[in-house]
């Protein structure tokens, strides 16, 4: 469920299922407290790690494979890959504080379109907290990303890296923001006035009238983005690979370490397409379906979030078919009339579902999902709408993130597909059927999300096939909401049989790594650390 935009059309998707963005992450975070950090208590699995390591620098020795695609491409100049990085004291921003003397920022510079390496460039904010190790126990650098597309590292790594002491002893951790989102070129679309205004537009349309505002709508978004300049159509996923391998020559190491959540597992598979003979240490954790398509990703999505919420339906003790068809008749009920918050605005459908939405990706934050419905049901929306606008990322005095404005570029840059409102209708009692709660959404989004997109797509999958790669260690949870289980074994497939390798957490939440199953987290260091790889199949409960 896309966490992005403002507004509720990304409340739920991340793309229409590629990958939710790190602002879902940090709303989850908020409600419990961390949702990296999980809660302590035993793991089993059913595997033994491979004794034998790829290699002491984390990816086999061998020489790069360029791809059709990069061969076409002219070389980047010396002045890109040889420029030394001016580290200094991090700035805070209006939303987030300046994190403390450990960590360390810079711009890097990067071609604004890698087919004219001469021409402009653009800058991309990096941060880092260097290794404790120190001398020979250092292994390089790791890189980040939190998912989105548009989530910043920059803002978050600092927040969660707690989580990853364990990995400091041997790495220096190093996040970024993308090119087009927050301290990168980031993308603003819409006034916070507009955003706001966006919200009262029926995201599950009903009649003729409402469909056209639901369009315009979408068509109005796309046309604030074009502010952006030659910048919309240079911030695709390929694109943003490309500069992790600028990245990780300049910052001095042979081969890419890497850590993907989310979207940023789909990040972290085209990297290894692109550049096999540079990845390290890859690991994929809540794995992005790279097979799906874009109405395959909303149909799982919708499925991953029905799966969660019947979860919690049983933990409170109700039938899940009963509950669903009560929260989906709450919401049928906003549809026709919206409820009363304190803070006086309302609560309608859309927003309704984001919020009921949020709680899912932890199970820490059900309770927060329970006294929600109670107030919706006695006429108060005012719990669920904050849920909604943690979700997405408003503050109390009006102001939203634009974190959203990049996802929605980003994704609509890379995925060409564009459903028609005719197919997608053709599509909505399927969608009900996989999902009585979030199905109607995930339908209708199919054909909003990127209506009359000012730039045209790219693809209908990504390709992230690797076969003469290192092993990559793609990590799958069964309780995954936002990104479904079954990506996983789909991602470890289509990067080839010796490099995709799965390991199987059966947990609840968005992600596995730092979630509470001390089996997946020991697997993950003993892999960044020492380069031992898991048996493919390995399953930690």
């Amino acid at each position: 469920m896309a966490p992005q935009e403002p507004r509720a059309r990304a409340q739920l998707r991340t793309r229409t299922g590629r990958g939710v963005h790190a602002l879902a992450l940090t709303a989850a975070a908020v409600l419990t407290a961390g949702l990296f950090t999980g809660c302590s208590g035993s793991s089993g699995d059913d595997g033994r790690d491979d004794p034998k390591p790829p290699s002491s620098s984390g990816g086999a020795t061998r020489s790069a494979t360029a791809t059709p695609r990069d061969t076409a491409l002219p070389p980047l100049p010396s002045s890109l890959t040889g420029q030394r990085l001016d580290w200094g004291r991090c700035k805070g921003s209006a939303s987030t504080p300046a994190p403390g003397s450990d960590w360390q920022c810079a711009t890097l510079k990067a071609p604004l379109d890698y087919a004219k390496p001469g021409g402009p460039t653009i800058g991309l904010a990096l941060i880092r907290t260097k290794s404790r190790g120190g001398g020979a126990e250092r292994i390089g650098s790791l890189l980040f990303n939190f998912g989105g597309p548009g989530g910043s590292g920059v803002d978050l790594l600092p927040a969660f890296a707690p989580q990853y002491a364990k990995l400091r002893e041997r790495y220096d951790l190093v996040g970024f923001d993308p090119r087009g989102v927050a301290a990168s070129h980031g993308m603003r679309c819409r006034s916070d006035k507009e955003t706001q205004a966006a919200e009262s537009v029926d995201l599950t349309p009903d009649t003729a009238a409402e469909e056209k505002a639901y369009l315009k709508d979408a068509t109005d978004f796309g046309k604030g983005c074009r502010k952006a300049g030659d910048l919309l159509g240079h911030v695709s996923t390929v694109e943003a690979a490309r500069d992790m391998d600028l990245m990780r020559e300049v910052l001095g190491d042979d081969e890419l370490h890497y850590m993907g959540v989310s979207y940023g597992t789909e990040l972290g598979g085209i990297y290894a397409h692109l550049f096999p003979g540079k990845v390290g240490r890859l690991v994929l954790d809540a794995v992005v379906d790279p097979t799906a398509g874009r109405v395959g990703q909303a149909e799982n999505q919708a499925r991953g979030f029905q799966r969660a919420l019947d979860n919690y339906l049983k933990s409170r003790g109700k039938d899940p078919a009963e509950g669903s068809k009560e929260i989906a008749a709450l919401l049928k009920k906003l549809d026709a009339k919206p409820l009363p918050t304190s803070g006086g605005r309302e609560l309608n459908e859309s927003l309704a579902t984001t919020g009921i939405a949020v709680t899912l990706y932890s199970q820490n934050s059900w309770p927060a999902l329970t006294r929600g419905l109670q107030g919706a049901e006695k006429g108060d929306g005012t719990a669920l709408l904050a849920l909604a606008d943690s979700y997405n990322d408003r503050d109390p005095s009006g102001h939203y993130g634009t974190a959203s404005h990049s996802q929605r570029a980003i994704s609509c840059l890379d995925d060409k597909v564009r459903p028609t409102v005719a197919q997608t209708k053709a599509r909505l009692a399927k969608f009900r059927e996989i999902s009585p709660v979030f199905g109607q959404y995930m339908g209708w989004d199919t054909a909003g999300w990127c209506h009359d997109w000012p730039v045209p797509g790219q693809w209908d999958d990504p390709d992230v096939s690797a076969p003469s790669a290192a092993p990559v260690l793609v990590v799958g949870n069964t309780g995954d909401p936002a990104t479904p289980y079954e990506g996983a074994r789909r991602m470890a497939d289509e990067l080839g049989k010796g490099v995709g390798v799965e390991l199987t957490w059966k947990g609840e939440g968005h992600g596995a790594y730092g979630s509470g199953s001390s089996c997946v987290d020991s697997t993950v260091n003993t892999y960044l650390l020492e380069g031992r790889i898991p048996r493919d199949g390995k399953v930690c409960s």
